[in-house]
């Protein structure tokens, strides 16, 4: 199939399949159908979902960060399963739309729920969930505290079939997988976003699954270090990347172009809090002004920046 014939992929009556199986076609056939994600082919073989710029709720079936997967000679890999089982779905349904091939690895780039919460989706699929070596205790110590704090967001009903699934391959640094003729580049980054980052590069076609140490449009959330973050940012920006998927943003987004909206509020942040800090102003106060000069440049500031401007003020002020 051509790259202008799959792209944006909007179809119903997709098949929801087990695809670990020698014989996938007779395992499609036997598959329940189900609606399929709308993907974009941004490279040969790279395909991607855009999530939306919101907080997840059941009404978005907590469809907010990018989805993607890379399809090989032999097998697919895919890379975050989305904020819900019926998301996750509906990946596996528009992976099913575009190949019968094994899906061999499923790839989570950090902990948080919108990444994670689709695992179930591919329970059968046979899938190696690969993931930073900080994830398994990271899931570990939150795992409970996300199932029972999205369900009044999400609804029982999304959350029911929601399990917290850690990896069985762990990344300690720099690893290699194979999907048969094309080998992904994967990176466990010191603690930024989160403590357990990793980002995917795909060799062939150049393109970089940054997870959630890139943002575009929607306000970076920091879960990890401030300070670890923006000393990272000049490694990352060296990647040779011809284009990037963003966590959340636009897609495929100019690389290292898409770091730079990033790295000039973590700059304006880090500034408000170490004034602060020196000044002698509460955190309570602080937090409520620091980073606001980039209000009107980021969508959900409202919601996340607070909680930056917090974390950043208990990090900074040991500095």
């Amino acid at each position: 199939m051509s790259l202008p014939n799959r792209r944006n992929v909007i179809r119903t009556g997709m098949f929801i399949a087990c695809c670990g199986m020698v014989h996938a076609p007779f395992a499609l056939a036997q598959q329940p159908q189900g609606m399929a994600l709308p993907v974009s082919e941004i490279a040969d073989g790279v395909f991607t979902f855009r999530g939306k710029p919101a907080l997840m709720l059941a009404a978005n079936e907590g469809k907010i960060c990018n989805l993607g997967f890379i399809v090989g000679g032999e097998s697919v890999a895919v890379i975050d399963s989305g904020g819900s089982v019926a998301e996750g779905r509906e990946l596996l349904a528009a992976i099913r739309d575009v190949t019968d091939k094994p899906i061999r690895y499923l790839i989570n780039t950090h902990m948080h729920p919108d990444h994670i919460f689709g695992n179930a989706a591919f329970a059968d699929t046979g899938a190696i969930i690969v993931g930073h070596h900080n994830l398994p205790r990271a899931l570990a110590a939150r795992g409970r505290f996300y199932l029972e704090s999205y369900r009044a967001a999400m609804g029982s009903a999304l959350m029911a079939d929601i399990r917290i699934m850690p990896p069985t391959k762990r990344v300690d640094d720099v690893d290699e997988i194979d999907l048969g003729g094309r080998k992904l580049t994967l990176k466990a980054w010191k603690p930024a976003h989160t403590d357990n980052d990793l980002t995917i590069f795909d060799r062939e076609t150049e393109t970089f699954f940054t997870g959630d140490l890139c943002f575009l449009g929607h306000l970076p959330t920091l879960d990890g270090s401030l300070r670890g973050w923006m000393a990272q940012l000049d490694a990352l920006a060296m990647i040779k990347a011809k284009r990037a998927v963003p966590g959340h943003g636009e897609v495929p987004a100019d690389w290292p172009q898409a770091l730079e909206p990033e790295r000039r509020y973590f700059d304006v942040l880090a500034a408000d809090i170490r004034k602060a800090i020196a000044d002698g102003v509460p955190m309570a106060r602080a937090v409520t002004t620091a980073g606001r000069h980039e209000a009107d440049n980021w969508r959900l500031f409202d919601d996340f920046n607070e909680r930056n401007a917090t974390a950043a003020f208990a990090e900074l002020e040991w500095e």
